[in-house]
């Protein structure tokens, strides 16, 4: 048995031995708006709930470890007292990690990650569309705790309203299937954790890398009746895409020559079956890959 004492070890490494303990944790994709009304979307593992009767959620927005900065989500609740808690599911968990990204302030993440405002009934903040579950909440108290990097900012929910979409409902129509929800949580690293199938899963996190967002794809990229959500928010978070040598060079690739002799008389399939090799790219990890099947034809 190892044992570590927090004051005597630097911060970031005791934070990340924490995460990797105190696991799965439930994810709050936290939706926020400023004074002027401007939008902001951030997911947070520091959260659970902790009582029904009233509903009081509680979410951290913690201090950056790295440089003890804080984050624009509570710069929101302090200014408006307002917040949407919506929870992510499998089929978005890529388009919520993307909103994590460090955009600047006044930088939409609903645009970025490609997701859906919808307005909400009593608070400001709006809820996102493709979320299975949303709650609109009214901040009872931000309870900060330290003021150094790591440091704690609680920010204690009621829940005013929640929104539960229909098709996670369970046989009985009253309880939520948790089969059907399918939701995520976050574990130690870039590991998360699904409610179902093969249970463990990883994804890049952002950083301080800025991705282009889905905002910024090519039109038939974004527009792909193939790509999910979750495969463009993979893209999205590319900084750097591939040179014409290396489109180039892809085209010499045997799938790709195979594909194109094969569907040469109809652009529109082969542009399908280049989708089809790039979300499979992309479900490897092959992200480099991926592009270079994506922009082949908008560069031939």
């Amino acid at each position: 048995m190892r044992t570590f004492d927090p004051r005597e070890i630097p911060t970031s490494q005791f934070h990340s031995l924490m995460l990797g303990a105190i696991a799965p944790r439930p994810i709050a994709f936290a939706s926020t708006v400023d004074l002027d009304g401007n939008v902001n979307l951030s997911p947070f593992s520091f959260f659970n709930c902790f009582g029904s009767n009233p509903a009081v959620l509680i979410f951290s927005p913690a201090r950056r470890v790295r440089d003890n900065t804080g984050k624009h989500t509570l710069e929101n609740v302090l200014e408006t007292g307002e917040v949407v808690i919506n929870i992510g599911n499998y089929a978005l968990v890529e388009q919520m990690s993307l909103a994590s990204t460090e955009y600047d302030k006044g930088v939409n993440e609903f645009v970025k990650a490609g997701l859906t405002p919808v307005a909400s009934t009593l608070v400001k903040p709006p809820r996102v569309a493709e979320a299975p579950v949303a709650f609109e909440c009214k901040v009872l108290e931000v309870k900060p705790i330290g003021e150094q990097g790591g440091a704690a900012n609680l920010v204690i929910c009621e829940a005013v309203l929640l929104h539960v979409r229909e098709e996670v409902f369970g046989a009985d129509g009253k309880t939520i299937d948790p089969f059907k929800l399918d939701a995520v949580a976050r574990l130690g690293g870039d590991w998360y954790l699904r409610a179902q199938g093969d249970c463990l899963f990883e994804l890049p996190k952002p950083l301080q890398n800025k991705g282009m967002g889905i905002d910024q794809l090519p039109a038939h990229i974004k527009n792909s009746s193939v790509l999910t959500g979750n495969n463009l928010a993979r893209l999205g978070n590319t900084q750097k895409l591939p040179t014409t040598a290396e489109i180039q060079e892809f085209r010499n690739e045997p799938i790709y020559r195979y594909l194109v002799q094969t569907h040469q008389q109809n652009f529109q399939e082969l542009e399908r079956q280049l989708h089809l090799l790039a979300q499979k790219l992309l479900e490897e990890g092959r992200v480099p890959e991926a592009w270079k099947a994506l922009l082949t034809l908008e560069n031939s």
